[in-house]
């Protein structure tokens, strides 16, 4: 997730590589009895703070790593990959977010000051194979404050990593990470550099801490060398589907109906250089293209603007003059009658069925139109439907803000980041069953 602040400071502390590039990760979704509305709206309030903010190589070669990844639904939206830290491994849940760049999870002693989850804490001192970064290391985040000086003896950093409606704070560390379901299949890749938080708010959803898949520094994907990666995320309302996310050379898409377009260069400032920015060029509903400025979604030279994928974010965002057109194009087609559901779920648009179980009407697909590539989504990827009401999934920013193409968005959606190629490229699938 994009912080709004990173606070790092250098302390003595007497905390006391193989080649392997790729990794698989399943992906999966839990489901904690919350009722669609209620993990929208929750999802919402983070992610409206989500983008307003600062943002702050272990080995390299030719294997491929995965995790199995799944849905989370407590409080909001985010999928989870499973992984493991350590020596010996103690696997743990942890938000994929392509984002943001730090990795990092909870780390004993926590005491009152960690949120409850629901793997045991990870111990530093039950592992043989921790060790703190080093201040002067190439991924520490204290390195630019000593300016090239050099560390003082012992010396570690800290930092204390504030999102929109969360924090957490600890030690940089180094360790092994293994990854992999199948021991037969598991890849263990030495020097990661990641946060060990002993403090954090309680608003990670299920999970252990965070994996930053941007393009920093600090990210699993440029740690690991991965010129690729892919993902494909199961539907909101599948609570029991896995699906893989895959890190390295295997990464590869093989579905008909393949798109691709390419990434539009970041700008070199913080946080903007750790996303994963795309031109989209125009909306349609149906056989409909709405009326936007060819400029709605550009990048601007000072960074503001344009448009990025999150797998860390639940609800697509789009500037307000693009989210009136999909609206009123929406409110055109339904003939229900509009209500106020931002109690129920944060979002703008609902309509009231006539009754709880009474079906939506037909609508037709949304359309996003990208450079080269047209991105289709059914009605299932755009609306939402809980109790009686059936909301578009979709919300607004200010003009001139970033928008944001959310995972509600990417469901049924297998995705590839081609990071050596600078594209990304995706087909519609049935992500349950890869």
């Amino acid at each position: 997730m994009a912080s709004l602040a990173v606070l790092t400071a250098l302390v003595c502390a007497t905390l006391a590589a193989s080649g392997a590039a790729g990794v698989r990760v399943e992906l999966a979704r839990i489901h904690s009895g919350l009722t669609a509305s209620q993990f929208v709206r929750d999802a919402l309030r983070r992610d409206t703070h989500r983008h307003s903010a600062t943002q702050l190589a272990a080995s390299g070669g030719a294997a491929t790593v995965s995790a199995p990844t799944r849905k989370n639904s407590p409080g909001g939206g985010e999928y989870l990959m499973t992984l493991a830290i350590g020596t010996p491994p103690l696997s743990y849940p942890a938000i994929a977010d392509t984002g943001s760049d730090l990795i990092w999870t909870q780390c004993a002693p926590c005491g009152a000051q960690c949120f409850k989850q629901p793997a045991p804490l990870y111990n530093p001192a039950s592992s043989t194979t921790f060790g703190v970064l080093p201040c002067d290391s190439s991924l520490s985040i204290c390195a630019a404050a000593l300016a090239g000086a050099a560390p003082p003896p012992g010396c570690a950093c800290t930092y204390n990593y504030t999102y929109g409606t969360g924090w957490t704070s600890g030690v940089q560390g180094s360790e092994t990470f293994t990854f992999g379901s199948a021991p037969a299949d598991q890849t263990r890749v030495p020097g990661i550099a990641f946060g060990c938080s002993n403090a954090s708010s309680d608003d990670f959803n299920a999970s252990a801490g965070l994996v930053g898949l941007g393009r920093g520094r600090l990210s699993l994907v440029s740690q690991l060398s991965a010129r690729k990666f892919s993902y494909c995320l199961t539907p909101f309302q599948d609570s029991r589907s896995t699906s893989a996310l895959l890190l390295g050379p295997s990464a590869s898409l093989d579905a008909t109906g393949v798109r691709s377009t390419p990434f539009v260069a970041s700008p070199a400032e913080a946080p903007m250089n750790t996303f994963y920015y795309l031109n989209l060029t125009g909306i349609s509903l149906g056989t409909t293209a709405l009326s936007l400025r060819p400029d709605a979604f550009s990048l601007k030279a000072d960074g503001t603007g344009g448009l990025i994928i999150d797998s860390g974010t639940t609800i697509t965002s789009l500037v307000d003059a693009a989210y009136q057109q999909v609206r009123a194009a929406v409110v055109s087609l339904v003939t229900l009658p509009t209500t106020d559901g931002s109690a129920a779920t944060g979002l703008d648009l609902c309509f009231a069925l006539p009754s709880a179980t009474s079906a939506p009407p037909a609508m037709p697909s949304m359309t996003l139109h990208f450079d080269g590539a047209d991105m289709v989504l059914p009605v299932d990827s755009y609306m939402i439907l809980d109790s009686g009401l059936w909301c578009l999934a979709v919300q607004n920013t200010t003009n001139g803000a970033m928008s944001t193409l959310g995972n509600y968005q990417q469901q049924n959606m297998h995705i590839l980041y081609d990071v050596g190629q600078e594209t990304l490229s995706f087909a519609p699938t049935k992500c349950s069953t890869l």
